[in-house]
């Protein structure tokens, strides 16, 4: 596994974040680790108040429960980074 997805390929990152439901895009530092596809989102919803941020939590939530079976590999990939990207303003607002 570590030599076909290893340091050198971009693979390893990308199967750790989908495994993992994780990303290293930050919305207080998105210069680093974000893709410009994440960085436009950051963009338009980074100055949402909270309660759009929930139903787009809430949203996102139910693509990737219940149609992620059912959705292609990229796009439930891009929910999940959207749906991290949407909780981590959420709980940069309650601060």
């Amino acid at each position: 596994m570590c030599d076909e997805l290893g340091p050198k390929n971009e693979y390893m990152q990308q199967f750790i974040e989908d495994a993992g439901g994780v990303s290293q895009c930050s919305v207080a530092t998105p210069e680093t680790g974000c893709s410009d596809q994440q960085k436009k989102f950051i963009a338009k919803w980074g100055e949402k108040p909270k309660d759009e941020l929930q139903k787009q939590i809430d949203r996102l939530a139910g693509m990737v429960d219940k149609d992620g079976a059912s959705m292609k590999p990229e796009a439930l990939s891009w929910a999940k980074q959207r749906m991290n990207i949407v909780k981590q303003l959420h709980k940069k607002e309650e601060l």
